[in-house]
């Protein structure tokens, strides 16, 4: 983890807002809590990329955690890009709307989905999200 922490001090952050370090970085290597829903839901992204299930399993909201295997590290899915359409939060719920680009065996996928988020404790989760029609 060493090596990967001195090479994060200079990579791009997946979620594409920056330094990975200084970015989810500070949420996935560093233990910071998401200040709210975006930064949540951008580190989110971050460990899909990275393939970082324990921090997805922790900011799971408990109830609506799927239990099992959350990333399987043998379907070939390779995260390209991230794009934020709308943000909304207030008093302790939020709505993030997104758009994730993804191949798979190179060819290029989307997931376009409307994730709800929850503050519980201080602490923001993400609860679950529906897929519009496109």
């Amino acid at each position: 983890m060493k090596g990967f922490r001195e090479y994060a001090k200079r990579m791009a952050c997946p979620c594409g807002q920056g330094v990975f370090e200084q970015c989810c970085g500070r949420f996935l290597l560093h233990g910071e809590e998401p200040q709210n829903a975006l930064e949540l839901m951008r580190s989110r992204y971050s460990a899909y990329y990275l393939q970082e299930e324990d921090y997805l399993k922790r900011t799971w909201f408990p109830t609506t955690r799927p239990s099992g295997i959350l990333i399987d590290k043998q379907n070939g899915i390779k995260w390209m890009a991230l794009e934020i359409i709308r943000h909304d939060e207030q008093d302790g719920e939020a709505m993030v709307e997104f758009v994730a680009r993804y191949k798979v065996v190179g060819k290029a996928q989307k997931l376009h989905e409307v994730s709800r988020f929850i503050r519980d404790e201080g602490r923001w989760f993400y609860l679950d999200g529906e897929f519009p029609s496109d």
